[in-house]
């Protein structure tokens, strides 16, 4: 590390610092140095003759991390994109020994560069890359209005705060959960079942970063506006981290980037079981407007006050409905079960089932849809907070 007041232009930091770093190579012959900021193309080039040893910026260690977790398709896609973008202004250093005409017989002029191929075929990678990216954001945005009718919670925060972890333990599943970066690159959906009955639907998300690369952040775009556009934001931190103030600050700040709008959130402090005094945690959260859930995933501590404020967010954007049923509907009345939170219920005289229950607007538009015509539905008091129009 070293203080200075403005990066040198040439190599970031001073002389004085590259010649220790390169007393330090020559004693141990190391395959790589790895700076922690991100370097200009001629910087690496002049950084690696003083060295005589490839250098790797912050960025291409990220995009060679998220290489390697990635296994869906659209993963796959979105990081040889941002690698690609990545590449692009640096493969002159690349090409430098190969900067040769290229001409053929009947050709009109001297031919072009090794270079200017090299750019010309990355950059139609790009586009390729984009537009393909494009159809199955589409299609994913199609499967995401399909579920318009239920509940939506997207799991976002800091790489290795335990999302994979909670959403294993909040829906059952058996997703990889491993402790190190960026074990998710893909947006994934379960069903999460709350204690009154209730079904809404959980994703999970990629990881943040502090100072994640722009081309990261522009490439999953999408996958991250999927989750932020959810009705409800869990934000998980991992509370045992010595530095998670600037791990929330940052999770934060992609989200103002990507969302400035108001959010709904619920900001959840994990891995409580492994720290020692929750002063902590208060101290953390006192100056921030969301409310704040202490949980371990790992654990199961606290999971019964996170469902209990998930269901107080869903009530808030639920009316309370009066429901009356013939009783062989037997299909609406296994549906309202699913999604509604039941009040009240009595049968009528053996013909009819009369119901008071908590639920969205999306859901009852869709339960009328599906019932078999002889459901009668009376609002009793609107929601405390309809869903915006945008969010829908």
């Amino acid at each position: 590390m070293q203080r200075k007041p403005l990066p040198d232009p040439g190599t970031l930091m001073g002389m004085g610092k590259v010649e220790e770093i390169a007393r330090e190579v020559e004693l141990l012959e190391p395959d790589a140095v790895a700076v922690d900021n991100d370097l200009t193309p001629g910087q690496i080039r002049n950084l690696e003759k003083v060295w005589k040893v490839r250098v790797l910026d912050r960025s291409e260690v990220i995009l060679d991390i998220f290489a390697r977790r990635a296994r869906t398709r659209q993963a796959r896609l979105q990081v040889e994109l941002a690698q690609a973008q990545y590449l692009l202004p640096r493969l002159k250093r690349m090409w430098t020994h190969l900067e040769r005409n290229e001409g053929a017989i009947g050709t009109r002029g001297p031919g072009e560069t090794q270079l200017e191929t090299d750019k010309r075929l990355l950059r139609k990678r790009v586009l390729d890359l984009r537009r393909e990216l494009v159809e199955i954001e589409e299609r994913r945005l199609r499967e995401v209005r399909s579920r318009s009718d239920q509940f939506t919670i997207g799991l976002v925060g800091y790489t290795n705060a335990g999302k994979s972890t909670l959403l294993n333990r909040l829906t059952g599943s058996d997703e990889l959960a491993a402790d190190m970066l960026f074990a998710t690159l893909d947006t994934r959906t379960r069903q999460w079942r709350l204690g009154d009955g209730r079904t809404v639907l959980l994703s999970d998300t990629v990881g943040f970063l502090q100072r994640l690369p722009h081309h990261l952040v522009a490439s999953f775009h999408a996958t991250l506006e999927e989750a932020i556009h959810a009705d409800l934001l869990l934000h998980v931190v991992d509370a045992s981290h010595p530095d998670a103030a600037s791990q929330l600050a940052a999770v934060e700040a992609v989200l103002d980037s990507i969302a400035p709008t108001h959010r709904n959130e619920l900001l959840v402090f994990n891995k409580v079981d492994a720290i020692g005094e929750s002063l902590a945690v208060q101290m953390l959260g006192r100056e921030l407007r969301h409310e704040i859930v202490q949980v371990s995933a790992r654990t199961g501590e606290g999971i019964g006050r996170l469902v209990a404020a998930v269901a107080r967010r869903l009530d808030a954007r639920s009316a309370r409905v009066e429901l009356e049923f013939d009783v062989t509907d037997g299909r609406g009345i296994a549906m309202v079960r699913r999604i509604a939170s039941i009040l009240e219920e009595e049968l009528i005289e053996d013909r009819a089932l009369r119901m008071v229950v908590r639920i969205s607007e999306a859901a009852l538009g869709n339960l009328k849809r599906s019932s078999s015509g002889k459901l009668v539905a009376r609002t009793l008091d609107e929601p405390l907070e309809p869903r915006l129009a945008a969010d829908s």
